[in-house]
């Protein structure tokens, strides 16, 4: 039996790692559930697989949901909250699924506690790759990733040699505008920026995906995960969304990892991996319905985000730290009506224009970065 922590267990991917869990009763209980705001979703997968931990974002909301529920748990709130369930004793491994550099903290309070880590969170190593890796080596704990390009880039890694890479090969679905030019997205809506043609996520990455800051985050997430250089990781457009990434060797041979878009065979490998489980509902691939793959270059001229991205992963130290901040930053201003879809990279451009790199932060100088490029975009909107 693995015990499970989970924190940010309303969104996309807390909702389908409750759905593994209670499909593997056998293998997998959930020892921790923290969540935002979310009293609906939180209520009905408390209840199914009443965790020991119960966490919400503030006291209001936890209120809201205890009359809701058949048992009593442990309650927590906040920031606190988040790193008590991520740091439960009971539990073996914490799936973090919250979005944005809020899951930074509790990760690595939960790598210091010795918990393995399902990351679906791609904003830790984001903002703090160096301290995330560094602590994992010192505690002796597993990395697994959950997103499923970097999943796919994990699996077909296994059983080879790490030396033999020559690149690894992200593929990106273009997001809600992949059909559009540059001269296209002038005065596009939220709501068309949220309409993502392969699948139905969360606002802040769907709109990340419309961008391609998403991609650039993950280029940056896979440099920690495998430890490869800049140089040697390539995006390429693929809008079927069916091979999900592919590591290329010396001697030329591609493997990719191909499946039908759902985020569970990420987080059951991640949890159960290298054993592979059946998963109730799963599509199976049919390359004889699709037919046709298609692939493209992703241009950086015309998706800005990805060479910010690169051009943040490559000055390093604090500079992804600002990307990932004036980001988050800019994207709430676009959800909100306050300013244009293309601002957002014109926002993350000159906070990074304007920072003074500082080679090696702290935990405590990456959070002041992170504070004072928020406050500097809300400043000047």
């Amino acid at each position: 039996m693995k015990r499970i922590s989970l924190i940010g267990a309303t969104g996309s991917i807390g909702v389908q790692t409750c759905d593994v869990i209670e499909q593997h009763p056998d293998l997998f209980e959930l020892e921790a559930y923290a969540f935002g705001t979310n009293v609906d979703v939180a209520e009905e997968w408390i209840n199914r697989l009443r965790p020991k931990y119960v966490s919400a974002k503030d006291i209001e909301v936890l209120e809201r949901l205890k009359p809701r529920l058949t048992y009593e748990p442990l309650f927590f709130i906040g920031l606190e909250g988040l790193i008590e369930c991520a740091t439960a004793e009971r539990a073996d491994i914490v799936v973090t699924a919250v979005v944005g550099a809020v899951g930074l903290e509790p990760t690595l309070a939960a790598i210091e506690a010795g918990k393995d880590i399902a990351l679906a969170n791609k904003e830790t190593l984001v903002t703090a790759g160096h301290l995330v890796t560094a602590a994992v080596k010192k505690h002796g704990v597993s990395l697994l990733p959950v997103d499923s390009e970097h999943s796919a880039i994990y699996q077909c890694l296994n059983g080879e040699r790490r030396e033999d890479v020559s690149k690894i090969i992200l593929t990106a679905s273009g997001g809600s505008f992949r059909d559009k030019s540059r001269d296209e997205l002038d005065g596009v809506t939220v709501a068309e920026a949220l309409a993502h043609p392969n699948w139905s996520m969360g606002a802040k990455i769907t709109i990340d995906s419309a961008t391609m800051f998403n991609k650039g985050l993950e280029v940056i997430e896979a440099h920690w995960l495998f430890d490869i250089d800049y140089n040697d990781i390539e995006v390429v457009l693929h809008r079927e969304s069916i091979i999900h990434s592919m590591v290329e060797f010396k001697d030329a041979a591609v493997m990719a990892q191909l499946g039908n878009p759902d985020m569970r065979g990420p987080i059951l490998y991640a949890l159960s991996g290298p054993k592979r489980l059946e998963i109730d509902g799963n599509k199976r691939l049919n390359l004889r319905e699709i037919g046709t793959l298609h692939f493209a270059e992703a241009d950086l001229t015309r998706y800005p985000a990805l060479r910010l991205a690169y051009e943040a992963g490559r000055a390093g130290g604090s500079m992804p730290t600002v990307l990932n901040a004036a980001n988050e930053a800019a994207v709430e201003l676009f959800l909100n009506g306050e300013i244009a879809f293309l601002d957002i990279e014109l926002i993350v451009e000159q906070a990074m224009e304007t920072h003074t790199v500082i080679a090696e932060p702290t935990l405590e100088q990456i959070l002041q970065v992170d504070r004072a490029v928020r406050e500097q975009i809300q400043q000047g909107k």
